[in-house]
């Protein structure tokens, strides 16, 4: 059994990503989410502007993740990120790309490097990014 990402966006951008649960329509989904007003609004660690988005990385890693448009609107994959959550017309297809991109990016920049998928996995469900699994830089 291979482990796959749904993701749920909220009109506003804001989006959970959960394990897939392939019986559960996205609607049934949606509505299990627990409301996102309840969460306050973060500033960034690095310019105190308020974030996009805060995310704790990759399982066992330590490392908290944020998307603050004025700190990385420099770097690619987050630049492309920041302009997907300000249109009002996003698509929600391209989130799971997006985040992918975004969370390799950062996570390189703090000493992490994507590992090589073996070839043997059974194929995702479409539109669902590889299963992730990062290394130290030089190690794997």
């Amino acid at each position: 059994m291979s482990f796959t990402w749904r993701y749920v966006v909220r009109p506003n951008g804001s989006f959970s990503r959960v394990g897939n649960l392939d019986n559960v329509s996205d609607e049934e989904l949606a509505r299990l989410e627990r409301d996102d007003d309840e969460q306050p609004e973060r500033p960034c660690s690095r310019c105190g502007t308020l974030l996009l988005l805060d995310w704790h990385g990759p399982l066992m890693t330590g490392v908290w993740m944020e998307l603050c448009p004025a700190c990385d609107a420099d770097r690619p994959a987050a630049r492309a990120f920041i302009q997907w959550h300000r249109d009002t017309d996003r698509d929600p297809k391209a989130l799971p790309q997006l985040f992918e991109d975004w969370e390799t990016e950062t996570m390189h920049a703090q000493g992490w490097a994507r590992a090589p998928q073996p070839d043997a996995q059974p194929a995702a469900r479409p539109g669902s990014p590889a299963p992730l699994r990062l290394v130290p830089r030089g190690h794997g």
